[in-house]
């Protein structure tokens, strides 16, 4: 491979690139459901043929969006586990540094729970459960480890615990959503993961 193709490759790669950061902030100031090719080729200055050029079809951009999604978040939320000294802390240290992520990109729950794409394309709902399934096993999984730990409740569903987490978060994020700028995402999250931990924590009759 010559210099001139490497170059041609990473010129492409960096298109994507920009074309997956103009979709995501046209969702944030627009919604998921009247963002077009179009709209992504003016916020970029060029043609819709520039656009198809690197991805097929608009389903494809979505694709690639979930993708750098599921990339980032999973990058932030290892990072902010991986600091931590034991399974709770690491639930916690996950939940915040999840809640900073969307405070940076409030797109991106738009983009995850949107029904216009879980029933438009059958890959990006296959996707989208995958990424949301992976999640939930991880915190089940630190669950498990802090019951063997005595931290929470042994009688404690994980599963049913890791599923509430994330709902936790979808429904904060709807919630400021709805208030717009009344209500700060980070300050609503810091009232509420302490009612998670009560719920979950160990109780009398388990010692």
């Amino acid at each position: 491979m010559n210099q001139q193709t490497i170059k041609r490759r990473l010129s492409t790669e960096e298109r994507q690139s920009e074309i997956i950061r103009v979709a995501i902030q046209l969702t944030e100031e627009r919604g998921i459901d009247s963002v077009t090719t179009q709209d992504m080729a003016d916020a970029m200055n060029v043609t819709q043929g520039a656009i198809f050029k690197h991805f097929t079809t608009k389903d494809d951009i979505w694709l690639a969006v979930i993708n750098w999604i599921r990339g980032r978040l999973m990058r932030v939320l290892e990072k902010a586990a991986v600091e931590a000294v034991d399974p709770i802390d690491a639930i916690e240290r996950m939940f915040f540094a999840h809640i900073t992520f969307v405070s940076k990109y409030p797109a991106i729950p738009r983009l995850l729970f949107s029904e216009m794409l879980h029933k438009k394309n059958s890959k990006l709902r296959d996707l989208i459960q995958e990424i949301i399934s992976g999640y939930e096993g991880k915190i089940s999984g630190l669950l498990e480890a802090a019951k063997e730990q005595s931290l929470v409740s042994r009688d404690l569903e994980s599963k049913n615990a890791a599923v509430l987490y994330i709902g936790m978060i979808q429904g904060l994020f709807m919630q400021v959503s709805i208030f717009g700028g009344k209500r700060s995402l980070l300050d609503e999250a810091k009232k509420t993961f302490p009612i998670y931990l009560q719920g979950i924590k160990k109780r009398n009759e388990d010692i």
